[in-house]
């Protein structure tokens, strides 16, 4: 049986307070919730503070290029699709530099689960405005305040039909764990944007602003339904739902490929008659 302390404790880099200590404890609840052995897991992360959450893990790691995690995350679970493959970052590496990426996941509908630690900055660069910062949030790089419109990744996934697409906060350590769960479990990619505070850069959205604000989703919330959930990933402000926004069925990306079904393309016989045909056609 799977242990919390299966995945170790280390040491981290962050700042106390930051809400990734929260984040860190509530992959690991989900984990073991889902049984699953540190050998099964893979967690891929481009740059960040966020991600070097799975640094203090125990289990597969492959630490990327700022906002490249996502076709790294693709590849391995091509090659190994019974490989559970969790990609970890922050808003600026996943909503800006890896953007395009992120689009291209949703349409293909890879079965990855993509965790976003999203606290509206760039922490680890020292705090210019991120995709996601808010109209008029003040910083060194950008003293009057973002000239973008901020990045709304939820109504953004909900538009393209994305498979499952949640969100949680920090502060919320058993609701978050219960969502990544779920979005572990759910074939097809699944995008939960997990706020956070930035106690060093982000002195607007404190623990306190998110606290006052947030509210988990009534069991009446209908995640299949389009309308309410677009609604509900464009109410931001005075008030802000936690929960599964939006999910639907539909088949996985690497299910529509026949070599992989019989597993692991490392554990695969290979067909060196067929090879040869290959071969011979350049020889």
């Amino acid at each position: 049986m799977v242990k919390i302390k299966d995945y170790g404790t280390y040491e981290t880099a962050w700042c106390p307070g930051c809400g990734n200590f929260a984040i860190l404890e509530a992959v690991k609840k989900a984990l073991v919730s889902a049984d699953l052995e540190p050998h099964q897991v893979l967690f891929v992360s481009g740059i960040g503070q966020a991600a070097k959450a799975p640094h203090y893990l125990n289990a597969n790691v492959f630490n990327g290029l700022h906002g490249r995690s996502l076709p790294v995350a693709t590849g391995a679970k091509l090659a190994n699709p019974e490989l559970k493959v969790i990609v970890q970052s922050g808003d600026g590496c996943t909503y800006g530099e890896g953007g395009n990426h992120l689009l291209a996941a949703i349409r293909r509908n890879v079965d990855l689960t993509m965790l976003v630690h999203d606290n509206l900055v760039y922490g680890l660069t020292k705090g210019q405005a991120s995709p996601t910062s808010e109209d008029g949030f003040v910083t060194k790089a950008q003293p009057h305040g973002p000239t973008a419109e901020p990045f709304n990744p939820l109504a953004v996934a909900v538009a393209m039909r994305a498979s499952f697409v949640a969100r949680g906060f920090s502060g919320e350590v058993d609701h978050l764990a219960e969502l990544i769960e779920q979005a572990l479990a759910w074939r097809g990619f699944s995008l939960v944007d997990i706020l956070q505070p930035c106690v060093s850069f982000n002195k607007v959205n404190t623990f306190a602003w998110f606290k006052q604000r947030c509210y988990i989703l009534p069991a009446d919330h209908d995640a299949g339904d389009f309308d309410a959930a677009m609604k509900k990933a464009y109410e931001w402000g005075a008030r802000i739902p936690l929960g599964v926004i939006y999910r639907r069925e539909s088949d996985s990306f690497e299910a529509q490929f026949p070599a992989v079904a019989a597993g692991p393309l490392a554990g695969q016989e290979v067909d060196r008659a067929a090879l040869a045909t290959v071969f011979n056609k350049y020889a």
